[in-house]
């Protein structure tokens, strides 16, 4: 029966939009352009001010431009669609939108685990850390994280092109994703099943455990500090990047290991926003929260050129 009235499929009808299109233009709106404002605040600042030219700096940036990505790549064909009485993508629209989204998660997961890593070999090997942490080493480990993302995201595109489907297909989704694909497909999903849980293992878990590790190591640590003041300044150091890994991992999971009995259109709708377009809005606040050196710099760059004009 798979084989069954199977045609090329050129658009996805995409039925997240059946009711309150203008609410959802205005709110995606207010997120995306508050995504865009913080995360290229971050870069700016992180470019501009010589205080924050430390790893833990640059790899923030390198944070922030894939949380620009992230929200690039979703959020602008959100609000056409908003605005259109049947809202659509193109097939190669669906594989070019669902590639830059899975490079981005991948690439992310492993920024979060070298991010750990970094606060790791600070606290836990300060004499040791100019050299585990330098500048080459740093531009590595982010090359390599972009590149992992993308070969991770190359092989769930290629199987997901090789899908087939039947007659008019519907997307219970407001933008491409392996898991809402593989519903919509008529053909055999298996490949890909497997794929999206060994990546679930190799890009999502195993980073998630280095994190845990290191968190680990570092309140072993922190708590035979001797000064109170050391330890707070520790503890505000690595709660900022806690709060985002866990936020972030546990979205991811929810997103794409959800079981398929306890599948709901609304609620797969809402994990998905929640993790691609939201978390990229909250990760630079959360960072700057309590950063004493992200405000330092922001103050130095407002009042500064303020007093300079």
């Amino acid at each position: 029966m798979a084989g069954e009235n199977q045609t090329h499929v050129m658009e996805f009808m995409l039925l997240g939009f059946s009711h309150g299109q203008l609410f959802l233009f205005v709110l995606f709106l207010a997120i995306y352009l508050a995504t865009l404002l913080g995360n290229s605040a971050i870069l700016a600042l992180v470019s501009l001010d010589p205080h924050l030219h430390s790893p833990m700096y640059f790899f923030l940036s390198h944070l922030s431009c894939l949380d620009i990505c992230y929200s690039s790549v979703t959020v602008p064909k959100i609000l056409v669609n908003a605005l259109r009485p049947q809202a659509t993508i193109s097939y190669h629209g669906c594989l070019a939108q669902m590639f830059f989204l899975m490079g981005c998660a991948g690439a992310e997961c492993a920024l979060l685990a070298v991010m750990a890593y970094d606060r790791y070999a600070a606290i836990c090997q300060p004499l040791h850390y100019a050299h585990a942490m330098s500048w080459g080493v740093c531009v590595a480990a982010a090359a390599g994280c972009w590149l992992w993302g993308m070969l991770d995201s190359a092989v769930h595109t290629l199987l997901a092109s090789r899908l087939s489907f039947c007659g008019t297909v519907w997307l219970q989704h407001i933008f491409c994703d392996v898991p809402p694909l593989l519903r919509a497909a008529c053909s055999n999903t298996h490949p890909s099943e497997v794929a999206l849980h060994a990546a679930s293992v190799f890009v999502g878990l195993s980073p998630f455990l280095l994190v845990i590790v290191s968190y680990l190591r570092i309140l072993a640590t922190i708590l035979r500090m001797p000064l109170a003041t050391g330890r707070r300044k520790a503890f505000s150091t690595c709660s900022s990047h806690l709060l985002v890994v866990t936020l972030y991992f546990v979205t991811a999971n929810l997103n794409y290991n959800r079981p398929s009995s306890g599948y709901s259109a609304v609620a797969d709708t809402l994990i998905s926003t929640l993790y691609c377009i939201v978390t990229p809005m909250l990760n630079p606040l959360i960072y700057s929260f309590r950063n004493q050196e992200v405000w330092g710099a922001l103050r130095k760059a407002v009042w500064g050129q303020g007093r300079r004009g």
